[in-house]
């Protein structure tokens, strides 16, 4: 079997679960995380929302998250290898991170919310330079937002940016400039669904005693979701472009 006929495989095989039903665990956590963020103060709500802000700001417009590593358009097996390879580093960068701020209360535990954002997109940002694509150009920026969203958002959301990521030859164009971005961008409810994908294992690091390993063991499995849904997102994309590229016969 090629290894591009593996990969259609493996990539079906995780669209399938990307859109399986919640389990009674998923849903009782939600649930949870519903009833707590009830009960945190609007400002903390606003002060949460304005960082993810600045953060997804810095993503498309700043030179922040540029990785040193050049772009390189190599087979779509080494690509896997070498992505492989920075899950592997940005799950370890990232439980550390997890550790030091669990161990640390409450007030770092509102550290580590941005922390967290900022490891991820400085991860993404890797990740397109592995498969061959430059961060440079504003609609590449939109891509690695919408790879974000697509880990972090609900189920409704969730269909918008697959088709959007799988469809994105044809959805670039939109992309050039930043004019859709200002008109469409909801930061509220970007804000809340990733605080509700993530809740309940971010809740468990402010646990007195246990903070330091919960913290390491949620920010270990977040990123190791993103790795995943990352992964297979540039996978969708070189496949999708290797079979326009393939001569009609």
């Amino acid at each position: 079997m090629l290894y591009e006929d593996q990969v259609r495989e493996e990539v079906s095989l995780w669209a399938k679960k990307l859109f399986k039903q919640p389990g009674m665990l998923e849903q009782a956590s939600k649930k949870l995380g519903m009833k707590v963020n009830s009960l945190i103060p609007q400002k903390a709500h606003d002060a949460i929302t304005a960082a993810v802000r600045t953060i997804v700001k810095t993503t498309l417009f700043g030179a922040e998250y540029t990785p040193k590593r050049k772009v390189t358009f190599t087979t779509l097996e080494e690509a896997d290898r070498q992505a492989k390879d920075a899950i592997s580093l940005y799950r370890k960068i990232a439980a550390a991170e997890g550790a030091g701020t669990g161990a640390g209360g409450i007030l770092m535990n509102v550290v580590d919310f941005p922390a967290l954002i900022a490891i991820k997109m400085k991860f993404l940002f890797e990740l397109s330079h592995i498969y061959g694509y430059s961060t440079t150009p504003f609609s590449e920026r939109i891509f690695i937002l919408s790879v974000f969203q697509l880990a972090y958002s609900g189920p409704t959301e969730r269909q918008r940016m697959f088709q959007r990521i799988r469809n994105w030859e044809t959805e670039k164009q939109q992309w050039s400039s930043d004019v859709n971005y200002h008109k469409n961008m909801d930061w509220e409810t970007f804000q809340k669904e990733y605080r509700d994908a993530i809740d309940f294992r971010k809740m468990l690091q402010m646990i007195p005693g246990i903070g330091a390993v919960a913290g390491a063991w949620a920010n270990y499995n977040i990123l190791e979701e993103l790795g995943e849904t990352a992964m297979n997102s540039y996978r969708l994309r070189r496949l999708a472009e290797a079979t326009q590229r393939r001569p009609v016969e």
